[in-house]
């Protein structure tokens, strides 16, 4: 079942004329989704997934069924000069109505307020609607006075989620432009370290350079906020794949997902490290989450096929790899675990192909070496292996030959050499090899799993490696039994003395306003004390209301929809709805019933 506290916000639509302004909606759109992503108690998928469906008119329930939501924000931006103008509105997916739209029309430099504005309507709205929301006073604060930074950091943004060569290097231009113009805006200095970091690790620049600027961008980061998420995790990516330190990657990705709980990347790369450390309990959970707001990115996919391989279950990770594979030929990462997958299965044949045939900027030189001679080893060629492998024990005879050292241990594996396997594995900690450490427990070398040293350098590898735990906190809203028991006294002596529901514009925050409450308590004790959410709970005064006028004889003359609309109603669609579910009738049945009655 669809959980109805859950939403997708899918792009800003740009109105303005021709496509420069482009950058801004996607922005905005993050921003927004950002915002959302700050209430605990509500699902909100991820940007990689809503952008999915960029520039597609598809149906409402289509998008909702593939997201997993019951809600959806649609919207769309125009920029003209110094103004602004956004519009947004709230589909239910269900029935695909629209419950909620509002429009803004501000100054460019009110932005950051606005987005506020709207994450704050948005998340009031589901509360009203779908049940308790515990939601801070601002959702979305200002990453910079300087809205100029800010539109180059969104053009930098919307260049590096290309994830080319040419498009990142652009990115690196609008971080560097904004920095002059902010040189505190830390989500500039974020977006140049993944940007420098993907390209020295997809190899697009020379490797040494590339890391040296990334940290350099870290370093500036974390002197601005070391609690940041994003800047945590790219810690995370710097100790596993500079310093092959797996605790300190394990506690920099825990560091990134208590900062901000929703961050799909940052559990995606906790998945990755349990897998690794066969914990596939605690690898699974952070998948699931990852998979529940991310489903659609290509990088979930991968990460549920990579733990279908690490536990064995080869048929699985084969299909979810073919289908990475037929969107993107060039899926480094997809392309080698299907071979490894292939070898497993003994599927010879076709893993001959996949690293023969592979694109020519794929599979890295030694890489292919490596697996050309352990697919001869494993089909006992010795002839064909034993050439492949002098070669591949030469390459790797240098202490930056991390490719020729993953595959010599993993060949060592295959022919039962162990204390060979063993002696390469201590590169791993005297040349800080990120390879080697994927490599070490992955299932082509089981084999050492059978050896009493194996557990040795399990304990060597993953010693810091510690978990952290979460201490259950009292929700912020939560009120004790006396406090709330006055409470509710207060709010049932208030709707009876000043009937606020007959005004058709009241909001749960402005009742809580009249109450000198705050919203988060008055929507968790509507919701946990009188079980019904807002628009319920006023609402059922209101069908009250109309049941009073409609026994007042003197009201004959005025029309059913007339009394609704007096009771508060502002929706002939809303009151004979809520009417229906409050009385199991119609108000036309209603009105005979009591005509009937009355004789």
């Amino acid at each position: 079942m669809i959980n109805p506290k859950s939403i997708a916000v899918l792009p800003f639509v740009n109105t303005c004329p021709g496509k420069e302004n482009e950058f801004f909606c996607d922005g905005i759109t993050e921003e927004i989704i950002n915002a959302l992503a700050k209430i605990e108690q509500l699902k909100v998928t991820s940007r990689t997934s809503s952008f999915f469906f960029k520039g597609q008119n598809r149906p409402v329930s289509e998008i909702g069924r593939e997201l997993g939501v019951a809600n959806l924000l649609e919207g769309s931006l125009r920029v003209s000069g110094d103004r602004l103008r956004i519009s947004a509105q709230l589909i239910n997916v269900s029935d695909d109505s629209h419950f909620w739209s509002e429009s803004w029309d501000r100054k460019l430099e009110d932005l950051f307020a606005i987005q506020d504005e709207i994450s704050l309507r948005i998340a009031d709205k589901l509360r009203e609607q779908f049940g308790h929301l515990d939601i801070a006073d601002q959702l979305v604060q200002a990453p910079t006075r300087k809205v100029d930074a800010y539109q180059h950091f969104l053009q930098g943004k919307a260049q590096l989620n290309q994830w080319n060569p040419e498009d990142t290097n652009q990115a690196i231009g609008y971080f560097e432009k904004a920095l002059q113009i902010d040189p505190d805006l830390i989500d500039a200095h974020t977006g140049l370290a993944d940007a420098y970091s993907f390209l020295a690790v997809a190899g697009f620049a020379p490797r040494e350079i590339a890391w040296a600027k990334a940290i350099e961008s870290i370093q500036r980061a974390k002197a601005l906020d070391p609690q940041n998420a994003p800047l945590n995790y790219l810690l995370a990516n710097q100790a596993f794949f500079t310093e092959a330190n797996f605790g300190q990657a394990m506690r920099y990705g825990q560091q990134a997902i208590a900062s901000k709980p929703t961050y799909a990347e940052g559990h995606q790369f906790l998945s990755f490290l349990f897998m690794l450390k066969d914990d596939l309990k605690k690898a699974g959970e952070h998948l699931r989450y990852a998979r529940s707001i991310d489903p659609l990115n290509p990088e979930t996919k991968f990460y549920q096929a990579y733990y279908f391989y690490r536990s064995l279950d080869f048929e699985q990770a084969e299909v979810l790899l073919d289908e990475l594979l037929a969107a993107n030929s060039k899926n480094l990462p997809a392309l080698i675990t299907l071979i490894y997958v292939l070898l497993k299965t003994q599927a010879f044949e076709r893993a001959e192909r996949l690293i023969f045939e592979s694109p020519q900027d794929g599979i890295m030189p030694d890489e292919k070496l490596g697996l050309t001679c352990l697919l001869q080893v494993m089909q006992g060629e010795k002839e064909s292996y034993t050439p492949l492998l002098v070669e591949l024990e030469t390459n790797a005879s240098g202490d930056t030959s991390f490719q020729a050292h993953a595959y010599l241990f993993f060949v060592y594996c295959a022919l039962h050499q162990e204390d060979q396997a063993f002696s390469i594995l201590e590169k791993l900690f005297q040349n800080q090899s990120s390879i080697l450490l994927l490599a070490f427990g992955d299932p082509l070398a089981d084999y050492l799993r059978s050896s009493t040293r194996f557990e040795e350098y399990r304990k060597r590898i993953y010693a810091d490696a510690v978990p952290a735990t979460t201490s259950a906190r009292r929700n912020s809203a939560e009120l004790s039994e006396s406090e709330a028991d006055q409470s509710l006294q207060k709010l049932a002596d208030f709707m009876a003395a000043e009937s606020p529901f007959l005004d058709p514009s009241l909001s749960l925050r402005s009742l809580a306003s009249q109450l000198e409450m705050h919203p988060n308590q008055l929507s968790w004790l509507l919701n946990e004390k009188q079980g019904k959410n807002f628009n319920a709970y006023i609402n059922a005064f209101r069908v009250e209301h109309f049941k009073t006028l409609l026994a007042d004889p003197q009201n004959a003359y005025i029309s059913l929809i007339g009394l609704a609309y007096e009771s508060g109603f502002n929706s002939k669609t809303v009151f004979n709805t809520v009417f229906r579910k409050e009385t199991g009738m119609t108000p036309r049945e209603f009105q005979k019933n009591s005509s009937l009655r009355d004789k």
